[in-house]
């Protein structure tokens, strides 16, 4: 299975050429941080609601993309918010991106080239390393469930309302194909309460930094 981090990193991908689709950098780190705290809640390590985020086991995962931030909430003398954790989690956000291309790279999915990220199964499969079976590439999968009335999987709701709330949608689909998603992915948001509240986070934060660099009014 793949965690959060590396699946977003694959949905950012463009296969043709190795690059990735140029989402704003403070906004793929609200994604891998979010996707961090998802993981997280998805382990049962955490919860969350409208007002605080509580741990719930601190026992780790054996896992260093989401270790860190479990450890960091574990020690925490006082209760946050998740938009508090959202933030904290962001700033280690080139510590999780690399980890999770190096770990795509390890697992044959990736091969890094001359800077580049390319896919190593051109059919856009890859192995599932847990029982080996194919298992369908992100962004297959998730086309699937925005243009069809497929039943999501919970990992799939997660990607959904993480790219969402991000803007990356708006990057990765054609103006008339996000156009026909846009009430797909609002239902399937829905689906999700602890996603809603990662969402919500990180609108909370975008509103606040547009109100920040608005001109004063005299």
């Amino acid at each position: 299975m793949l965690r959060f981090a590396e699946e977003i990193m694959l949905l950012l991908l463009d296969d043709e050429d190795g690059s990735f689709a140029r989402v704003p950098d403070r906004l793929v780190r609200y994604a891998l941080g979010g996707g961090v705290l998802m993981e997280l809640a998805l382990e049962d390590r955490i919860d969350t609601d409208l007002d605080k985020l509580v741990l719930i086991d601190s026992t780790p995962l054996q896992d260093s993309l989401v270790d860190p931030t479990l450890s960091d909430i574990a020690a925490a003398t006082e209760t946050h918010d998740t938009r508090y954790w959202l933030e904290r989690t962001a700033l280690c956000a080139d510590e999780i991106r690399e980890g999770a291309l190096r770990r795509l790279v390890e697992k044959g999915i990736l091969a890094r080239e001359e800077g580049r990220f390319l896919w190593v199964f051109r059919a856009r499969r890859y192995p599932a390393l847990d029982d080996g079976k194919a298992e369908q590439e992100v962004k297959l999968r998730i086309m699937e469930v925005l243009f069809s009335d497929k039943i999501p999987d919970p990992r799939d709701v997660v990607i959904i309302c993480l790219a969402d709330a991000c803007g990356m949608f708006e990057k990765i689909l054609a103006g008339p194909e996000l156009a026909r998603a846009t009430g797909r992915i609002e239902q399937v948001r829905k689906l999700d309460l602890i996603g809603q509240e990662v969402t919500k986070a990180i609108w909370d934060i975008e509103a606040s930094l547009a109100l920040a660099v608005q001109p004063h009014m005299y």
